[in-house]
């Protein structure tokens, strides 16, 4: 099957909050620009039921309804969308490829802002709670939501005792699972230290999540596996946080595109790859902090210099 050729000014792929905004800058430069997606337009911020630290909403909002925003705002300017999956790209010509199953869209600039996804257990009924049911991948936006309640957060790095700690300030009680020995844990010992001495919290040792179990579609309890022992240990849980790690969406990229060791996109602070008129934004991007506004002024950054990019090359 020959597949339609289409030209635009940049290729965006991944609709998230990075991919939108970007696309907010390009188009409203007047570049003819397309968002390819392959799921929902607002990526991971659409499974986030509250988003209580974005700018400009005192009152929080859904994310959906901030995403619905974001896409509404780019359709205004202009911006094409295509719900479809990426099969390959060509970066490194002057002109870049992106293929789809029917398609190849050439442009002179790609902005990518594929995202991720947040490791998950493998438990038994994970899937059934997930998105806005009683498994948060984000300490930040949901710990409102649980004041006064009992959760729980599974995982010993940083990111998961620093929530941890955090969470405390609005839980009554945060239960750890924890699967080293006692006291051991891959966090930074001055974190280690605080979570320890903190009465809130609570180290299951030895253990992993075994099943996510409720009579309702909210989830309700937890059991652990004692990975020793093989005991299994239930819990009252209101809601479990993961911080397992994190998959960042760059098979595409692979052998064009220099990543960390864990697969992030390394870019300096102009949003550029290693390759001329590639840039990525968002999730997917080395970066210390992953949230909508970090991933919002990625892509101001990301769309503004390949604006500008494009500019200088017509001229």
């Amino acid at each position: 099957m020959d597949k339609q050729r289409e030209y635009y000014d940049v290729v965006i792929i991944g609709g998230g909050s990075a991919g939108l905004t970007a696309g907010i800058y390009c188009a409203r430069a007047e570049l003819k620009t397309l968002i390819i997606e392959k799921g929902l337009i607002g990526g991971l911020a659409t499974s986030t039921s509250e988003i209580e630290n974005y700018p400009g909403f005192p009152d929080s909002i859904s994310g959906p309804d901030l995403m619905n925003l974001f896409h509404k705002q780019a359709k205004k300017f202009g911006v094409h969308f295509k719900n479809t999956d990426v099969k390959s790209v060509n970066l490194t010509d002057d002109i870049k490829t992106v293929e789809t199953f029917r398609n190849i869209y050439e442009a002179e600039a790609v902005i990518i802002a594929t995202g991720g996804k947040p490791r998950l257990t493998g438990a038994v009924n994970e899937e059934k709670f997930l998105y806005g049911k009683g498994i948060s991948f984000c300490a930040t936006y949901d710990a409102a939501a649980n004041k006064d309640k009992t959760v729980m957060i599974v995982g010993n790095g940083d990111s998961a005792i620093e929530e941890g700690i955090f969470l405390t300030k609005f839980a009554k009680k945060v239960i750890v699972s924890v699967t080293r020995d006692t006291g051991n844990m891959r966090c930074h010992p001055a974190a280690r230290k605080a979570a320890l001495k903190n009465e809130k919290m609570e180290f299951i040792w030895n253990t992993k999540v075994h099943s996510f179990e409720s009579e309702g579609e909210l989830l309700e309890k937890v059991t652990l596996i004692n990975t020793k022992t093989k005991d299994l240990i239930p819990f009252d849980i209101d809601t479990c946080f993961l911080f397992i790690g994190y998959n960042p969406d760059t098979e595409l990229f692979k052998n064009q595109i220099d990543m960390n060791s864990d697969g992030y996109i390394i870019t300096n602070e102009k949003m550029e790859t290693n390759i001329k008129g590639v840039y990525c934004a968002g999730d997917v991007r080395d970066k210390p902090l992953r949230q909508v506004s970090t991933a919002v002024g990625d892509g101001a950054v990301a769309g503004y210099c390949a604006e500008k990019y494009i500019s200088e090359n017509k001229n």
